[in-house]
């Protein structure tokens, strides 16, 4: 690390490039060039839009939901001492008065802010040298906090709180696990020899004596650094709360008995349906769950629920970019309006190389990777729930194991962004709410439940 006002000159880079190591390093690298073979195989592969048939049922509402996060220093007198502050943002945007809007020649602006709400919570969780109340260090300050955080929050006034949705997964994971499972070691200082003790709510460890909490299977505070900044620990905080977010609103529509009124909303997600890191025993109680609430809202609907991620940015999207143009250099050569449907094999040789026999993504997602060109021409790369097996199964890559797939292709036409090209309007509102919180508290969801009740009332 260079001192401050300090460049290195080009001595350095030209010592590396004439490396013999270098040079050795770069003959056993594994190279793979494009060629028009390759092109060709993707146009083959490509499935349009109007080779498919879409459902009738058309959402009205999107419900998209992002995630923000940063480290904050802290003057408590000890080097380092930070906390990181969180946020996740919940945005409801409604198309059927978009759609009636877009009918008029001028727009007034006062309505069209009504197309749009938002709501977000807040977090703050403790790191390094960051003591809570009495606790002994800064690993079960973060312990405690997790817990705490997620006890505090609920979507509706009269539901579960989003403990109360973990709690449920947990219980999921406990009862699949069985006991010749493996379980983590205890996150109690000096009893990392023993087995972590499972347990609900706050509850006390049998060797110790002191508080264990149900959030301490996740083991996010493995993530925290110490003697350092813990951006990872906060990353992660916010993806798992993204994703639990998820489930405790489609929990929220089944408790209330508004699973009727599900087939009118499209959940997006920021980022991909998939949960990583230490907490990624997730993504089988998860994806169990939705499929359940899934299969008990589509005997009323008749379709499966529009639940979407997508990826802005990363490797599968700048290989979409590359794809997009031919060995010559010219570009837009895949057509609007198409989709190339991923499966392991072309994951594996064209993306992120690998020879093992697990499945991509296997352990981590609950949802499955397509390239999508808009009609206006935008690059997205969504990732769409799957709620079967056979949508699961990655050998192969069939237009229906794409769950509403032409539906899909419909509601990105319509809310891609053109100011950010690989993104889609409501998760722009989304980003921009989670960066800067104007709504905090608000209370959004306690407005969609009147919406819904008063029509309920109706019917």
């Amino acid at each position: 690390m260079s001192f401050e006002g300090e460049f290195a000159s080009y001595e350095p880079l030209r010592r590396i490039m004439e490396s013999k190591k270098v040079a050795e390093l770069e003959k056993r690298l594994i190279v793979r060039h494009k060629d028009k073979d390759a092109t060709n195989s993707v146009k083959k592969s490509i499935v349009k839009k109007s080779d498919l048939e879409g459902s009738k049922l058309q959402p009205n509402y999107i419900i998209a939901i992002d995630g923000s996060n940063l480290t904050h220093p802290i003057e408590n007198g000890f080097p380092g001492a930070e906390f990181g502050y969180i946020t996740i943002a919940s945005v409801l945007l409604k198309l059927d008065l978009i759609k009636q809007l877009e009918s008029n020649k001028f727009i007034d602006p006062r309505l069209a802010r009504k197309t749009e709400d938002a709501t977000s919570i807040e977090t703050v969780f403790p790191g390094c040298n960051v003591i809570l109340d009495k606790e002994d260090d800064a690993k079960s300050s973060v312990r405690k906090a997790i817990y705490e955080e997620f006890e505090r929050n609920r979507i509706f006034k009269n539901c579960e709180s989003l403990l109360d949705t973990y709690e449920y997964l947990f219980q999921l994971k406990i009862d699949s696990d069985g006991k010749s499972t493996p379980k983590p070691k205890s996150p109690i200082e000096g009893y990392a020899d023993k087995d972590m003790t499972y347990g609900m709510g706050i509850y006390k460890c049998p060797h110790s004596g002191k508080n264990l909490y149900s959030t301490d299977a996740l083991r996010l505070h493995e993530l925290l650094n110490p003697s350092g900044t813990s951006g990872e620990l906060y990353g992660q905080i916010m993806s798992t709360m993204e994703k639990l977010w998820l489930v405790h609103i489609l929990r929220a529509f089944e408790q209330n008995g508004w699973l009727e009124f599900a087939q009118e909303y499209a959940f997006v997600m920021d980022g991909p349906l998939a949960v990583f890191s230490t907490s990624s025993w997730l993504t089988k109680v998860i994806s169990k769950e939705i499929q359940r609430i899934n299969e008990k809202q589509k005997k009323v609907s008749g379709v499966d629920l529009l639940i979407i991620g997508i990826e802005k940015s990363g490797t599968f999207f700048n290989h979409f970019e590359t794809i997009d143009t031919d060995v010559d250099g010219h570009t837009d050569v895949f057509p609007n309006q198409s989709a190339l449907l991923l499966d392991d094999s072309y994951i594996k040789k064209n993306i992120i190389y690998s020879e093992s026999t697990k499945p991509y993504g296997q352990d981590t997602y609950f949802g499955r990777k397509f390239f999508y060109k808009t009609k206006s021409g935008q690059k997205i790369v969504p990732v769409a729930c799957t709620f079967t097996d056979y949508q699961k199964n990655l050998s192969t890559a069939k237009p229906d194991q794409f769950p509403r797939l032409a539906d899909i292709m419909t509601l990105l036409d319509s809310v891609v962004s053109c100011r950010y090209p690989n993104s889609i309007s409501p998760l722009i509102s989304a980003h921009a709410e989670a960066a800067i919180p104007l709504n905090l508290g608000k209370r959004l969801f306690d407005e969609i439940a009147k919406e819904i009740k008063e029509r309920k009332t109706k019917c």
